[in-house]
């Protein structure tokens, strides 16, 4: 099987990101985001998927987070797409539900070329210094550059937003271990085109 790595970087007035993934790795990472409850989100999403995961970024985090959090999903996005190749043979939809303590979130994913993004979480305010509404934005980027579906719910009322983004990633993370896989030897689409 040919390798699924890819090493992208991106570099604005704002942030410098460089970013490496193996879609066929075993979990390890070495996460710097500057921003460490960000660090902890990208190293749950790189165990629980399995995906070996490096990130840099240096970003204007003295005047908000959001440029580096909205800037590394963009570049995790464009590095899952183009790590994808052409999408032979692999599983290409997945959904997991993941409690973490009070909270049940599920997710559903299609690696199907087509973004479209669902977002039925209610969570707003700080967790620590994080402005939780990053969450969202993270995978909105994720979604429109890795041309995916994303879905999440949010099947509970759990009032620990950590908890709840910790289900958020933790089940977009085992999303991803499922539909990446290689299970075949055929494109998954009766079109015959992702």
């Amino acid at each position: 099987m040919e390798e699924r790595k890819v090493t992208l970087s991106r570099k604005t007035k704002e942030t410098d990101i460089s970013l490496s993934l193996n879609l066929d790795g075993t979990g390890t990472n070495k996460i710097d985001t500057g921003i460490g409850f960000f660090n902890h989100m990208l190293e749950l999403l790189s165990v629980h998927s399995g995906i070996d995961l490096d990130v840099k970024c240096k970003g204007d985090i003295d005047v908000d987070f959001h440029h580096s959090v909205e800037d590394i999903g963009i570049v995790f996005g464009n590095a899952l797409n183009t790590a994808l190749k052409d999408k032979v043979g692999i599983e290409r939809y997945a959904d997991k539900v993941i409690p973490m303590d009070e909270t049940v979130v599920l997710c559903a994913v299609d690696l199907g070329g087509r973004n479209a993004f669902v977002y039925d979480i209610d969570m707003s305010g700080q967790i620590g210094e994080f402005d939780s509404e990053l969450v969202k934005e993270f995978f909105k980027a994720v979604t429109d550059n890795a041309k995916i579906n994303i879905f999440f719910k949010e099947f509970t009322n759990g009032d620990n937003k950590h908890h709840k983004a910790e289900a958020i990633f933790k089940s977009f993370a085992r999303c991803l271990k499922d539909a990446v896989k290689i299970t075949g030897n055929r494109l998954l689409s009766s079109k015959g085109v992702l």
